[in-house]
């Protein structure tokens, strides 16, 4: 019933976009995602980036989540009309996120789509990968949503993680375009809002900040506790959890910071950072701190989901299992910075210059 329903949207769309294709294609550059209500840090910067290179390009933003509840995904059907308006109008579309307008439909063939991911890398297999595994995408549905289709170029941070991002974005070589990612050069300017920070949690001050960044999982809760339960004797370091923006796991205010802050800017601030699967990984490793991977559920996550890069091979002083192992080796202090070091140049290119830059120009060739 469900494909049955998904092949009538997709046709009622592709009846919806044909005449909308008639408007004239206009020097536009159309941004759309899923992920979030704002602009991405990547997008503000390529944004800037590409508006200092050719100001005569417009830039459209279309960036809105699929709220949970009937009435909130009916009225973002409405919303996709105008995601096809810009689509049919645009030269270039920039997209971080699977795009049901982007893969289901047909577009003029001066239109060109570069797949930028939301992700600095793919630690955790995604996208086409996973498809099929427990905790992926129904294989049926997949096919049916046209999951990731038309995508001309992908933008793969590295050699070493294009080989991931052909296989989840179903793309051959040709279609792959290495290039650093705008928001390495936010990671990598040496800013950090760490007077705000201690003027707002005047109580840390004098200990080790630890910040944990979770990856989202069903499983986050009872591994977030295990940690809670490790730090709360070790009076010398504050843990703060940054917890996923999809989480919906009820959060502990002792171990939130007062202010607003997001992931980097608590990773910027933190001594040590620890996190499991998430991608959040290859920004800490960009940071150059003692980057810690608490992943007590290894073995089933890798069997239900999948992982790209096996870190115990890859940072095996760095990997625990145990809560109570991971607390000892960060109290001995004794982190292997040349294997962190290794970790961040396979995985992360970085331009001398500045890595928006690049990309807008890239980006304004395909204009």
């Amino acid at each position: 019933m469900k494909i049955f329903l998904i092949s009538i949207l997709k046709l009622g769309l592709r009846i919806l976009y044909a005449p909308i294709k008639l408007f004239k294609t206009k020097d536009r550059i159309v941004y759309l995602s899923r992920q979030s209500n704002e602009k991405s840090i990547d997008m503000l910067l390529l944004e800037k980036a590409i508006a200092a290179q050719n100001p005569n390009v417009e830039q459209v933003f279309r960036v809105r989540m699929i709220d949970d509840g009937l009435a909130a995904k009916l009225k973002y059907c409405f919303y996709v009309i105008g995601d096809m308006y810009y689509l049919a109008t645009s030269r270039v579309a920039i997209l971080d996120t699977y795009s049901i307008t982007v893969s289901c439909l047909k577009h003029k063939e001066s239109l060109k789509v570069i797949q930028l991911w939301h992700a600095l890398g793919a630690l955790k297999k995604f996208g086409l990968q996973s498809v099929g595994a427990k905790d992926g995408r129904d294989e049926s549905i997949s096919r049916a949503m046209c999951m990731h289709k038309n995508y001309d170029y992908v933008i793969a941070p590295s050699p070493a993680t294009a080989k991931f991002y052909m296989e989840a974005f179903g793309v051959d070589q040709s279609r792959i375009k290495i290039c650093p990612m705008p928001r390495v050069d936010r990671i990598t300017d040496g800013m950090a809002k760490t007077t705000e920070f201690f003027s707002l949690n005047p109580g840390v001050g004098a200990k080790k900040i630890v910040v944990y960044v979770p990856t989202f999982r069903e499983r986050e809760a009872y591994i977030t506790q295990m940690l809670k339960t490790e730090f709360e004797d070790m009076e010398d370091y504050q843990l703060i959890i940054s917890p996923h923006p999809l989480s919906k796991a009820p959060q502990d205010e002792r171990y939130l910071p007062n202010g607003s802050f997001s992931s980097l800017d608590l990773m910027k601030i933190a001594d040590i950072i620890i996190t499991d699967y998430s991608a959040c990984a290859f920004e800490a490793a960009l940071l150059m701190k003692p980057l810690y991977f608490f992943v007590p559920d290894y073995k089933e996550y890798n069997s239900d989901r999948g992982v790209n890069i096996d870190i115990k091979e890859e940072m095996p002083d760095a990997v625990f299992e145990q809560a109570d192992e991971l607390a000892a080796a960060i109290k001995a202090g004794n982190y292997n910075m040349a294997a962190l070091y290794s970790f961040k140049d396979k995985y992360v290119q970085t331009n001398n210059g500045s890595n928006a830059d690049v990309l807008a120009k890239f980006v304004l060739m395909q204009m």
